[in-house]
């Protein structure tokens, strides 16, 4: 029997169809860093298409810059702080009134300490003095008016939490560890806090976490909803705002199922899939994603004229302009979008969202109890609609015409956005595209240009391709011979390097765009010749103020790892080089943190019809990347795979955690390069020395004595972030110790 004329005719360019459908589904189900970026981005569009409706149960009272004119330069003393809590809650009857500020200092601006220390001092002698001051202690106690003003009343204010420093006083955790009968709970952990003085806190009714939780581009797209702080969690500033709006009695973790029915969702939460609120109206289940957070579903562009959220001046609201039905029975915000107070966010929506108005959008999910998820049967959504426009183009696009062809494709990607807009708007959805996207254009160019994939390209041609990428001395020995180099994709043992500017986001905004060119352009083209001209490294790509590079590949090199570690050393020596011309300018200080990683990887020139790069793929270089990320929470500027450790074994490692990555069952240790280990100083091995053996007492649940060696590598050594790290880790484990099956591995739960 033979076959149909057309299959005889188009067979091949559909089997290239079938295939690249294939592939997009095991993309799909594997992901990737790329594609998470790209749906990252297709959802920043999706939102900035909601058309924003007027929620007048949420005000926010602003602190702008018609205040600063009126009232005065910020922060306000505090009896301006009482009197704007008397306002709102006394005059104008609002709900519940969070603060988008904190407190964490006295108010000494009444002067009233500077008149005691006079009484007691030079002035101790004039009769009555004494007692005529504690007449007027009451009035120049700002701290105590504002506490009084706040006593009794629906008053919630803000903290924020941060790595180091302890300051102020905590409210109550909406629970603590021990409340979870023996469950596990996946939270961002902070170790420090800067909260409000006692008086104040004890006189609110609660306080909430307004810190804000942003992506690896600097956007908040997510929010936590309880953070942990010790053995509580603690909830969020708009979380603790609805528990006073609602008059909730508590927070409470809502779990479900068993280890073997749980969600992957679910089971990265440990079972907890909700939090309750118990009102006097009934239970509120909140839903929570991992690690407690949630997404934040912007509406309009925010600000007085985003549309979404009615804003009023706080000082027309001290002065008693502002019409009570504005306000009667609000739920409100004291916030600030005056340009230089430091609280603009960028959001999918908006580069310069108002910070107040991140929590005024959480809230609304919260009171409308509708809330953007990704549900757990995601990825089967999203297969289907692979597999199914997948094989319907890669029949149709095979016999169409190149006119079918584009008209097919554009047909293609109309439904299959309008298939995602719908389930988003419709059913509160959160669905990938980027795949689905990528294969139809894919399947577009396969079939309307498919003699292009199949000529034989001129070798010196494909040479100068990765001229691009690799130093001019390579491509001079790939000139040689072109033949033995190709761009297609293959699997190979690989090193990669991701290197990331730490705190760029606050670089950026200290800087005016032409210094902050400058100053990028100086590091990346620093960095770039340190990988690429003096190791033999591939320069795959920036992201921002991110660099990704490779060794083995065009050209393969047998001590790959060595020459990632070596320009590695080599970047951090330029990159304080780099520091001390930009401090002499008066810039900000350049610190960076490197990752790196050896393993099996996908090489190859991927990427879309508009866009393709040469680039690496795989498992290894989400480590190296989760690693680069890990820099910073161990105080060191390079950490690398145990992989890499031992292929570069000509370097002397500090060790410094076994870790586990989420998703991963294999533990792994990862290392320090400190300098090549044949020019090592006797005081340096004989530091790593004693490191060692702490670490090792650790490990063997012995904590006085793991402490006290840390400890006196701290007084050795006070600068030194990853003696800090751990001294406050064996303190945890002293007054909690882990589980009798502890190994000693933690787990990397970040990038």
């Amino acid at each position: 029997m033979t076959l149909p004329l057309a299959l005889r005719k188009h067979g091949a360019r559909s089997l290239l169809g079938i295939l690249l459908t294939l592939a997009a589904a095991l993309l799909c189900v594997a992901g990737n860093d790329t594609i998470a970026r790209l749906d990252s981005m297709l959802g920043d569009w999706r939102m900035r298409l909601d058309a924003p409706q007027l929620d007048r149960r949420i005000v926010i009272v602003d602190i702008d810059e018609h205040s600063l004119a009126k009232v005065g330069r910020f922060p306000w003393s505090r009896d301006i702080q009482a009197r704007l809590v008397r306002q709102l809650t006394g005059h104008y009857g609002v709900a519940a009134l969070g603060f988008d500020i904190s407190f964490p200092e006295a108010d000494t601006s009444s002067g009233y300490a500077v008149l005691q220390g006079l009484a007691r001092g030079e002035l101790a002698g004039v009769a009555g003095l004494p007692a005529q001051l504690e007449k007027l202690r009451p009035a120049m106690d700002y701290d105590g008016l504002f506490a009084e003003a706040m006593r009794g009343q629906p008053v919630v204010l803000g903290y924020s939490v941060s790595e180091q420093q302890r300051k102020g006083v905590l409210p109550r955790p909406a629970f603590t560890v021990a409340d979870l009968n023996g469950r596990s709970v996946t939270a961002y952990v902070a170790r420090g806090y800067e909260a409000n003085i006692a008086p104040l806190q004890a006189a609110a009714q609660g306080a909430g976490i307004f810190t804000a939780l942003t992506d690896a581009d600097g956007v908040v797209r997510s929010s936590t909803l309880l953070t942990r702080i010790g053995d509580g969690y603690y909830p969020s500033l708009s979380l603790a705002t609805v528990v006073v709006y609602l008059q909730a009695r508590a927070i409470a973790p809502r779990f479900t199922g068993t280890a073997d029915t749980l969600s992957a969702r679910e089971l990265a939460n440990g079972g907890l899939d909700h939090l309750m609120l118990f009102t006097p109206r009934g239970a509120l289940a909140i839903p929570v994603g991992e690690a407690l957070t949630t997404t934040v579903q912007y509406r309009g562009a925010g600000g007085p004229d985003g549309g979404a959220f009615r804003y009023v001046s706080a000082s027309d609201v001290l002065a008693g302009t502002v019409p009570p039905a504005l306000l009667k029975g609000a739920l409100v915000l004291v916030g600030t979008t005056a340009p230089g107070l430091n609280d603009i966010r960028a959001t999918p929506v908006n580069a310069e969202y108002p910070g107040v108005e991140v929590h005024a959008n959480l809230i609304k999910s919260m009171l409308d109890g509708r809330f953007k998820v990704r549900p757990d049967y995601a990825l089967a959504l999203e297969l289907a609609q692979i597999v199914l426009f997948g094989l319907l183009l890669a029949g149709a696009l095979a016999v169409l015409p190149p006119a079918g062809v584009m008209l097919a494709t554009v047909g293609a990607l109309a439904a299959a956005i309008a298939i995602n807009l719908y389930l988003y708007a419709a059913h509160d959805l959160v669905l990938g595209a980027a795949v689905l996207l990528l294969l139809i254009v894919a399947l577009f160019v396969v079939n309307l240009a498919w003699g292009y994939f199949f000529e034989v390209r001129k070798g010196r041609a494909l040479v100068a391709r990765f001229g691009e990428y690799v130093a001019p001395e390579l491509v001079a020995e790939m000139a040689d011979d072109p033949r033995r180099y190709t761009m297609e994709g293959e699997n190979r043992e690989l090193t990669v390097l991701f290197a990331d500017v730490r705190g760029f986001t606050a670089i950026s905004e200290q800087l005016a765009p032409a210094a902050l060119r400058e100053y990028i352009n100086a590091y990346l083209t620093a960095m770039s010749e340190d990988i690429r001209d003096s190791h033999g490294g591939t320069l795959d790509k920036y992201i921002g103020d991110a660099v990704m590079a490779f060794w083995g590949a065009p050209v393969a090199f047998a001590d790959h790892a060595s020459r990632a570690v070596a320009s590695a050393l080599l970047m951090q020596a330029s990159a304080q080089r780099l520091n001390q011309r930009f401090c002499a300018r008066g810039w900000p200080p350049l610190r960076i943190g490197i990752g790196i990683n050896t393993g099996p990887m996908h090489v190859g020139d991927m990427g879309s019809r508009i866009r393709r790069a040469y680039t690496v793929m795989g498992d290894s270089v989400n480590l190296a990347a989760r690693l680069e990320g890990a820099s910073k929470r161990y105080g060191v500027g390079i950490v690398v795979g145990e992989a890499t450790r031992l292929a570069a074994a000509e370097f002397l490692y500090r060790e410094l955690d076994r870790v586990r990555v989420q998703g991963k069952r294999e533990a792994v240790a990862i290392f320090e390069p400190r300098c090549l280990l044949a020019g090592a100083a006797a005081a340096e091995l004989a530091q790593l020395e004693r490191w060692h053996a702490a670490l090792a007492r650790l490990r063997a649940r012995d904590w006085p004595a793991a402490a006290a060696l840390i400890g006196q590598l701290q007084a050795d050594f006070p600068d030194d972030g990853l003696y800090r790290l751990y001294a406050a880790r064996v303190d945890d484990y002293r007054r909690a110790p882990p589980a009798p099956d502890w190994d000693g591995v933690t787990i990397l739960d970040g990038k």
